[in-house]
C-alpha cells in the first residue's frame, strides 16, 4: 500500500491569508497503519551505522555502487554538471545503467531488510541534466503563463523523463517568492505573488508525484524552506529580515500548496531569518529547530523528510561539511554531504554515542526516510523495470514545451501593430542570443551555471533563429550578431534577440551598487539596437532574461518588445506568436502577463504589488495581445550604473562576474592571455605542454565556487580584467581587496598581488610572508587595503585589473569570493601595508 488518498485537500492556499501562526495542513497523502508498523519493525532491526547510512547523501562523483552497499547509503545525488562517468553527453541508457547499479548495491547489504537507495536530481525545468532531453521555460516564464494545468503537464512530463533514466527523486519545484530582483535565482520563482506560487506548487507536485501509482511518478521536493526569495538586497544565501506576518502570508504560501498536494520531501534553505521587528533571530535555516521541527513538522504536520542543501550544514555555527549535530537535532533528516560523507558517518555515530544527538532523533529521521521510500514504491522494482526505463523518447516532450513558450511570452510594446509579422518578408536578425541555445536555456541546463554549453549540446532543440528561418524561409533571413555589417533598409523588418547570458545561484546576483539597467551589464545589446533602429524599418526586440530589468533604452529603440524570459529548447514557440499563420491570420496570440512587476528606474530592485509607493513601468498582470492595441510613448531614461553607496564590488565567485573575465598567462608563453572560460569542469594548463600554471574549479564554501591555481615553476599569473575601467574611489577610504584562500602547497618562491589601471599604471604588494605564515588547507580571508596599492602607483579612478596573482616557483592555492569591500580596512583582521612588503611597481 502506498498510503495515498484521492480528492482535494480541505485546506486551500488562497483561504489562508492573513495568518498569525503556522497552519495545520491536511495532505492528500494519508498515514497507513500497516505501513507504519512495518517501518517500526525495520528501524528496530537496524544498527546505528545502518541508520546513519540511510541519512547520508553523497554525490555520484564521490561514491561507487560498492560503497553504497558497504556503508548502507540511503541516497545519492548528481549536482549540476555531474553525469555518469563524467560524460556530458551520456545516453539515457548510461544513466539507467548507473541507477541500476546503485540500486542493486543498496539491495545487496547484510541488513535483515534491504532498503533501496533513492537518487535525487535537480530536474528544475525538465530533466535538464540529460543530453537530448526537453528543457522547459524556467519558472519565471511559467508564472507569466498563469496556467496551472500547463504546470501540472510539465511536472508529469518531467517525472516521466526522470524515470526513463532510472532516477526517482526530483529537487523541484522551487517555491521562492522573490521580492528583490537582484537575486540570481529570480528565474526559479513563479512570481512575486505568494498565492500564485501556492497554486502552482499544488499543480506541479500533482504532476510530478501523482499518487505514486504510475511509473511516471517521482518524489517531489518543496524548496527551499523558507524565505530564500526575500533576503536583504537579494543576496543569495543571505538574511531574510521579514516580520512573521510577511513570512507566513507571502513566503510560505508555496509550502501550503505543496504540503496539501502531498509533497514528500522538503529541502532546507541556505538563508537565515532574522525577524528584526520582533527581535527574534532564527539564524541559519539548517540549524533552526523552531522552523524545521516546531513549525514544519509539528504545527504544519509534514510527515515526509527534510533534506539539507549542498554542504549547507557547514554554514550552521560550529559545524563543518562533515559534522553538524545542530542540524540533525534541528530536524534535518537526510544530509547532503557530496564529498565528505565518510567522515560525516563516523562523526555522527560518535555524536550519537556521546549523547550529542539523541537516538530518538536518528530513529525519527530514518522512519521518515523509509516512509517516503515505501510510499513511492521504491521497494517494488529496480529502476530498469519501469515502463519508461531507457526510453529516449520519454525524455522529450517538445509539444508541451513549445506550448509553454507560447503561453509565457509577454508583449510589452507593439506600436503601429508591427506584430504579427507577415511570413513572406525579408528579415534581418541581430543580437547575440538569436542563435544561442545557451542564452535561450539559461542556468541549470546540462551544467550548473549553464555557461559551458554550445548549440550542439542540445540535439533535440531549435534556436529562435531556426524558428525565424523556418517561418520566413532561410533564403529571406540574414543573421548579423552586431547589426553593424548590414543595411537594415534592405529588409522589411528587423528582429533583435537580446538579453542576459546564463547564470545560476550566487553568480547571478546583481549586488549593490550595480543597477538593474540591462545595458550597463550588456552594452553590446544596446549597441546592436542602435545599429538597426531609426533606419525606416520596424524593429522587434525579443528579450531573454531571468528577471525583469530596467530596459527603457531598449524599449525606446524598439517598435515592439517581447519579454520571452528563458524559454528553453523550443525556440519555435517564440516564432509561433511573432508571425502570422500560413493563411495570413493570427495563429497564436499573446497570452502571457507579468507575474513580476517591471521596473521604471534603474534602482527599483524591490518592486512588489502592495508595496508603499508602488510605481512600476509595467505592473504585475500587464501584457498586451493582438486585440488590445496600446501605443507606448517614449519612456523616461535612467542611465545610472550604480545605486546608493558602494558596499562591495564582486570580482569573481563561482564563475566570472560581468564585466570581469578571468585569465591565465605565463612567461614561457610570452604572457599570451588564455581565458579561463566558462566550463567549470575544465582544467586549463598554460602553456599546454609543460605548464607553468594549472587552473581548475573546486569547492571551498559551496559547489564550484573557487579557482585552484597550481604554479609548477616559472613565472605565471592568474588575473581578473575588464575591458572597461572601474572607478574604485568610492571604496578608497578603508576599502580592501578581499578574497578567501586555502593554501594547498606553501609558496617556494615569491607570490605577488597586483592591481592595474588601464595599462598605464599599477601597483604590487608581496604576499609571500603572509602565505608562508598560515596553516595549510585552512581557509583564510585576506584583506589588503586599497591604500597599499594606491601607494604603489595605482590610480583607483580607472582600475581595469583589480586582481592579479603572480608566482615564480611551485605554489598551490584555491581562491574564492574575490571582491572589493568598503570599510573592511577597519576590521581587526585586515592586513596593514607594512605586512605586505612592496615588491616594486608594475602590472606583472
Amino acid at each position: 500500500m502506498n498510503g495515498c488518498a484521492g480528492g482535494v485537500s480541505n485546506l486551500r492556499a488562497e483561504q489562508l491569508s492573513p495568518l498569525a501562526d503556522w497552519p495545520k495542513i491536511h495532505s492528500v497523502v494519508h498515514r497507513d497503519g500497516e505501513m507504519e508498523s512495518r517501518i517500526q519493525q525495520m528501524v528496530a532491526g537496524m544498527s546505528l551505522q545502518q541508520k546513519i547510512g540511510q541519512m547520508t547523501q553523497p554525490e555520484i562523483k564521490s561514491i561507487t555502487p560498492a560503497e553504497v552497499s558497504k556503508y548502507y547509503i540511503g541516497s545519492v545525488l548528481n549536482g549540476g554538471g555531474s553525469w555518469p562517468n563524467g560524460d556530458k553527453h551520456a545516453s539515457v541508457s548510461a544513466w539507467l545503467d548507473l541507477a541500476d547499479r546503485y540500486y542493486e548495491a543498496s539491495m545487496s547489504t547484510d541488513m535483515p531488510i534491504k532498503v533501496p537507495v533513492i537518487w535525487g536530481v535537480d530536474a528544475v525545468h525538465g530533466h535538464n541534466n540529460v543530453f537530448g532531453a526537453t528543457i522547459f521555460p524556467h519558472n519565471i516564464g511559467l508564472g507569466a503563463a498563469h496556467d496551472a494545468s500547463l504546470v501540472k503537464d510539465i511536472g508529469a512530463a518531467t517525472g516521466k523523463a526522470v524515470r526513463a533514466t532510472g532516477i526517482n527523486w526530483v529537487f523541484a519545484p522551487t517555491l521562492a517568492v522573490v521580492r528583490n530582483d537582484r537575486w540570481g535565482r529570480t528565474y526559479e520563482s513563479f512570481s512575486e505573488d505568494g498565492k500564485l506560487v501556492g497554486g502552482y506548487a499544488r499543480a506541479y507536485i500533482e504532476g510530478l508525484q501523482g499518487s505514486f501509482r504510475s511509473d511516471a511518478n517521482v518524489v517531489a521536493t518543496a524548496k527551499h524552506f523558507i524565505g530564500d526569495g526575500g533576503t536583504s538586497q537579494g543576496k543569495d544565501q543571505g538574511i531574510n529580515q521579514s516580520g512573521k506576518a510577511e513570512m507566513l502570508n507571502i513566503h510560505a504560501q508555496g509550502y501550503y500548496g505543496a504540503l496539501a498536494a502531498g509533497v514528500q520531501t522538503v529541502m532546507a534553505s541556505f538563508n537565515s531569518w532574522n525577524d528584526v521587528a520582533a527581535g527574534v533571530d532564527y539564524g541559519k535555516m539548517h540549524g533552526s529547530k523552531a522552523l524545521l521541527t516546531d513549525a514544519l513538522k509539528e504545527k504544519m504536520g509534514f510527515d515526509g523528510f527534510i533534506v539539507s542543501d549542498w554542504n549547507a550544514i557547514a554554514q550552521v555555527p560550529g559545524c563543518t561539511n562533515s559534522s553538524c549535530p545542530q542540524a540533525i537535532n534541528a530536524g534535518i533528516d537526510m544530509v547532503m554531504v557530496p564529498d565528505d560523507w565518510r567522515a560525516f558517518i563516523s562523526n555522527t555515530m560518535a555524536q550519537v554515542n556521546n549523547g550529542e544527538i539523541p537516538i530518538s532523533r536518528i530513529d525519527d529521521a530514518v522512519t521518515r526516510i523509509l516512509r517516503v521510500k515505501l510510499r513511492a514504491g521504491l521497494f517494488d522494482k529496480k529502476p530498469s523495470q519501469s515502463i519508461y526505463a531507457g526510453n529516449t523518447a520519454a525524455v522529450q516532450s517538445r509539444d508541451v514545451a513549445r506550448r509553454a513558450v507560447r503561453e509565457s511570452l509577454v508583449l510589452l510594446k507593439n506600436n503601429g501593430g508591427v506584430l504579427p509579422l507577415a511570413r513572406d518578408k525579408k528579415v534581418l536578425v541581430v543580437g547575440k542570443s538569436a542563435n544561442s541555445m545557451s542564452n535561450q536555456t539559461g542556468g541549470w541546463s546540462l551544467t550548473w551555471q549553464g555557461t559551458e554549453n554550445i548549440n550542439s549540446d542540445f540535439p533535440a532543440s531549435d534556436t529562435i533563429l531556426a524558428g525565424i528561418e523556418e517561418v520566413a524561409g532561410a533564403e529571406h533571413v540574414v543573421y548579423s550578431e552586431t547589426g553593424r555589417d548590414v543595411d537594415p533598409r534592405q529588409f522589411d523588418a528587423v528582429i533583435a534577440v537580446l538579453g542576459e547570458t546564463p547564470y545560476a545561484e550566487t553568480s547571478g546576483d546583481i549586488p549593490p551598487p550595480n543597477s538593474l539597467r540591462h545595458a550597463s551589464r550588456y552594452p553590446e545589446d544596446l549597441a546592436a539596437l542602435q545599429a538597426v533602429a531609426g533606419k525606416g524599418r520596424p524593429v522587434v526586440t525579443v528579450f531573454l532574461s531571468g528577471r525583469p530589468l530596467f530596459a527603457n533604452d531598449l524599449l525606446n529603440l524598439s517598435d515592439a518588445f517581447v519579454a520571452a524570459w528563458l524559454p528553453g529548447t523550443e525556440g519555435k514557440g517564440v516564432t509561433d506568436v511573432l508571425f502570422r499563420d500560413d493563411k495570413g491570420g493570427v495563429g497564436h496570440d499573446f497570452k502571457g502577463t507579468l507575474s513580476f512587476s517591471w521596473p521604471k528606474t534603474a534602482c527599483q530592485d524591490t518592486l512588489n504589488v502592495g508595496d508603499a509607493g508602488y510605481d512600476p513601468q509595467f505592473p504585475m498582470g500587464y501584457g498586451l495581445n493582438y486585440s488590445r492595441v496600446t501605443e507606448l510613448g517614449a519612456l523616461g531614461m535612467d542611465a545610472r550604473a550604480t545605486c546608493g553607496s558602494a558596499t562591495a564590488l564582486p570580482i569573481f565567485s563561482q564563475s566570472e562576474r560581468p564585466p570581469y573575465k578571468l585569465y591565465v598567462s605565463a612567461a614561457a608563453n610570452r604572457w599570451d592571455a588564455q581565458a579561463i572560460g566558462a566550463d567549470l569542469n575544465a582544467v586549463l594548463n598554460v602553456p599546454a605542454s609543460r605548464p607553468a600554471i594549472r587552473v581548475q574549479t573546486i569547492d571551498v564554501n559551496m559547489q564550484q565556487d573557487a579557482k585552484l591555481a597550481s604554479w609548477q615553476g616559472g613565472e605565471a599569473r592568474m588575473y581578473a580584467r575588464s575591458e572597461l575601467a572601474t572607478d574604485m574611489r568610492p571604496f578608497a577610504a578603508d576599502g580592501v581587496l578581499q578574497f578567501e584562500i586555502v593554501v594547498a602547497q606553501a609558496p617556494q618562491g615569491m607570490v605577488a598581488l597586483s592591481m592595474g589601471c588601464t595599462g598605464t599604471c599599477g601597483g604590487t604588494v608581496d604576499l609571500t610572508r603572509v602565505l608562508k605564515g598560515g596553516a595549510l588547507k585552512t581557509k583564510r580571508a585576506l584583506k589588503i587595503p586599497l591604500a597599499c596599492f594606491a601607494a604603489q602607483g595605482v590610480d583607483l579612478g580607472k582600475v581595469d585589473m583589480p586582481f592579479s596573482v603572480l608566482a615564480d616557483q611551485p605554489f598551490s592555492a584555491a581562491f574564492a569570493n574575490v571582491q572589493i569591500r568598503a570599510g573592511a580596512g577597519k576590521e581587526s583582521d585586515a592586513l596593514s601595508c607594512a605586512e605586505v612588503v612592496p615588491s616594486g611597481n608594475g602590472n606583472n
